[in-house]
């Protein structure tokens, strides 16, 4: 082989990067078919009724238009996920706002909006509920029946398989409790969902749009239609961002109008405007944490009873997998001697909520980060020496009883990351200037990891094929169903490649994925795609590589010499397709009964500092600076894996501070970008972004997962960050201006209390009891 510059570790150009720029990247809604229609959804007003009647009104030439009902539906009324809870179309009852009862097409796009209008449906309303307490009251049940009713899953993990001894709560020297909040969030890709859908007779369906998974809209067509996966097509397009936002939500979508196809006679696109999909989309599972912790008096865990509980919305879509990964993260990288957690996802009338980068991961650990500062406060330690006396290592046990057999030094991360960000300099010089300031300054860090891939058997279960092909020029080209949605896909995948065959990257194809042509390789989500995939394309390589062996020069090669050897093989032998299939590692069992074993062949960890300022004026927060420190195993791209971090730092930054889903009856009522308050570039400090590299033998050239890590520890970095400028314990995101001012702003008869005035001893909320 050919001695060249590694590439896996560089970064290069990305394979899509220059298209996107020059503006030849084509994306759903720049798309048009001959004899195209347009859709649109006539939607629920109501969150929870009965359907009494449905008129139209005689303005409107309803001739001209496609409607399509649930009666038009050949296959089953329902859109599968994980359960078969989800209609298509209503029918006889609404359970959330927006939920889609019928939908239209017309050849002319500008006239759909006033024929929805024009639908008039009237309902005998139901009582809603719209939070998780009053959906645990089950005053009104609104899914399931008796111990289960409003309850789509539960999950009991303890370790050791084992409760919690009595005696353990007698004996301990402190038990501190805490409860935490986490609140909606919206995705806000940049391209709003939209798909095209084509129906033949002979055929079957073809939807091609902007998505993460087209094996999943694969298997929704499948029921939708009553057609075998042999005639339900799907061709994932260029697509705008996603974030989790286009793993469930196409399967909606694109089986709405492909039905439109199917009864029009035309193709139909369907693509919704901003305000659409902000109201009717999945978003980010709101949470509610409690923590109840038993500690010694030199800060060591000695048991925690951890609830968690999600609200999953109006359908239980996705919600299970969801608890189940905020489950597996609640008790953090640290060693805990009794441990039992108690999840739930509960159904309310708000619509469903679903995928979003970290996948209840960031619920969870929001709230275990934000307690171990207080229960540092109260021990009377640092928040770095508690950390330090209860993290995990190489050769301890997860809470799953998980043996870590890969290095794992949170030690050397945390003195790292401290070190980086000066972080005891700065807590000692904002300590002795907040007292005569009226902008209050602060430094808080969190501790954390992320599974990657699957959790548990889900690997295994996906059995994930990825090949690899020879093109008539001899050329490889990658195939997987694995989707570019801007987080660098088809870079890394054709890096991997390319090095596996000692060939330039430039050299390296990947098709868009066309579930036709390539293979199932699992969804693009769980931060599998550069560890799971890229293992399975490294694999199929060396297979590649194989074949060719006796076609090549015996040691070393050329990339000219490799296109000739490609091209005698091709000639003798027509096509050359090598191909790998996931296979478990034979030391990862996991047991779903028990919630216990090895929950995830690798994890990624990491440390980030969060530096604030809370203006005592204007009650506002803002960050000044930001570190994130990870570990990550091999770092495929530098340039796409520090853009990585840097984009997920700033969503933690919306869900920490900026970012709030306004429910009004339950109907989002900001849903628009001009109410809808995210950070811009204005907002987000300098992100210095750093990773340590100790590589995963369960990955291409040692790679982890990257993409949902970032999400996970902005958010109780800044709050804690925040406790230390202002002495006060906010436990609820996303934390706003006004949320402080209620906290900071007291009416007391000697007159008004504000941040400049609080005793940082006394104000402090505590609901720690000693032992």
């Amino acid at each position: 082989m050919t001695s060249r510059p590694q590439i896996v570790g560089s970064s290069p150009i990305r394979k899509e990067g220059r298209d996107k720029v020059l503006g030849r990247a084509l994306y759903i809604d720049d798309i048009t078919l001959p004899n195209m229609w347009f859709g649109a959804t006539v939607r629920s007003s109501i969150p929870r009724g009965r359907i009494t009647s449905i008129s139209f009104d005689p303005a409107i030439p309803w001739h001209e238009y496609t409607i399509v009902a649930a009666a038009d539906i050949p296959g089953e009324n329902c859109i599968v996920h994980l359960t078969k809870d989800h209609p298509c179309l209503a029918v006889t009852h609404v359970n959330h706002c927006e939920e889609p009862i019928l939908l239209l097409a017309h050849p002319n796009r500008a006239v759909l909006p006033a024929a929805v209008a024009a639908v008039h449906i009237t309902y005998e309303e139901l009582p809603a509920i719209y939070t998780i307490e009053d959906s645990e009251k089950k005053e009104q049940v609104i899914w399931g029946e008796g111990e289960s009713a409003n309850t789509f899953k539960t999950y009991l993990m303890q370790k050791d398989k084992k409760p919690i001894p009595d005696e353990i709560w007698q004996t301990a020297d402190y038990i501190v409790e805490g409860e935490y909040r986490t609140g909606a969030q919206e995705q806000l890709y940049i391209e709003n969902n939209g798909v095209i859908a084509e129906y033949d007779p002979e055929k079957g369906v073809t939807v091609r749009g902007s998505m993460q998974c087209p094996f999943y809209l694969v298997h929704a067509l499948e029921l939708v239609f009553n057609l075998p996966a042999d005639k339900c097509r799907v061709i994932q397009t260029e697509t705008g961002g996603a974030f989790g936002g286009k793993e469930d939500f196409p399967s909606v979508i694109g089986s709405h109008a492909a039905l439109l196809a199917m009864k029009s006679g035309h193709p139909v696109k369907l693509c919704y405007d901003r305000a659409e999909d902000m109201a009717a989309t999945t978003k980010r599972h709101p949470s509610r944490t409690r923590h109840r912790t038993a500690v010694s008096k030199d800060g060591k865990l000695l048991a925690g009873e951890i609830d968690f509980a999600i609200d999953g919305g109006a359908y239980a879509t996705l919600s299970p997998v969801v608890l189940s990964r905020g489950t597996i993260h609640a008790p953090g990288p640290y060693h805990w001697p009794h441990l039992t957690v108690r999840a739930k996802a509960v159904a309310t009338n708000i619509p469903p909520h679903g995928a979003f980068r970290g996948f209840g991961a960031p619920q969870s650990i929001f709230a275990l980060e934000r307690h171990m500062d207080k229960i540092a406060k109260v021990v009377g330690l640092t928040p770095e020496a508690l950390r330090r006396r209860n993290f995990l290592g190489t050769g301890d046990r997860t809470a799953t009883g998980q043996l870590l057999k890969d290095p794992v030094d949170m030690q050397h991360l945390l003195t790292r990351a401290l070190k980086e960000s000066s972080y005891h300099a700065k807590r000692e010089q904002f300590d002795a200037e907040n007292p005569t300031s009226t902008i209050k300054r602060g430094i808080g860090f969190a501790t954390f990891f992320h599974g990657a891939g699957f959790t548990g058997s889900g690997e295994r279960r996906l059995n994930s094929l990825v090949e690899i092909e020879l093109t008539s020029e001899g050329r490889p080209r990658i195939l997987v169903s694995s989707t570019e949605f801007g987080q660098g896909t088809n870079t890394i995948l054709c890096q991997i490649a390319a090095d596996t065959l000692s060939l330039p990257y430039e050299e390296v194809l990947i098709a868009q994925p066309d579930t036709t042509l390539v293979p199932n390789s699992g969804p693009t989500v769980a931060s599998r795609t550069a560890m799971v995939v890229g293992k399975l394309v490294e694999r199929a390589a060396q297979s590649l590589l194989a074949a060719l062996a006796p076609f090549l020069p015996p040691s070393r090669y050329t990339p000219a010499q490799f296109c000739r050897a490609a091209l005698k093989y091709l000639a003798q032998h027509g096509s050359l397709k090598a191909e790998a299939r996931y296979e478990s590692p034979g030391d990862i069992f996991w047991d779903d009964e028990t919630y216990s074993g090895e929950a995830y062949p690798a994890y990624a960890w990491a440390v980030y500092v969060a530096e604030v300022t809370v203006d005592t004026t204007t009650y506002s927060a803002q960050l000044t600076n930001f570190y994130a420190l990870q570990e990550v195993g091999k770092v495929l791209h530098p340039i796409l894996a520090a853009g990585q971090i840097e984009g997920g730092v700033a969503q933690g930054i919306g869900y920490a501070l900026y970012e709030k889903c306004l429910w009004r009856n339950g109907h989002l009522t900001n849903n628009q970008m001009t109410n809808y308050i995210m950070p811009t570039s204005a907002d987000l400090p300098s992100i210095h972004v750093s990773f340590e590299e100790v590589p995963s033998p369960h990955g291409a050239y040692g790679a982890k997962g990257i993409g949902e890590l970032p999400m996970d520890g902005p958010a109780p970095a800044i709050l804690n960050a925040i406790e230390h400028a202002t002495g006060l314990a906010f436990n609820e995101i996303p934390l706003l201006p006004e949320d402080i001012f209620e906290r900071t702003t007291r009416l007391p008869d000697s007159g008004t209390e504000n941040l400049n005035s609080i005793d940082r001893d006394t104000q402090v909320e505590s609901t720690e009891v000693p032992a």
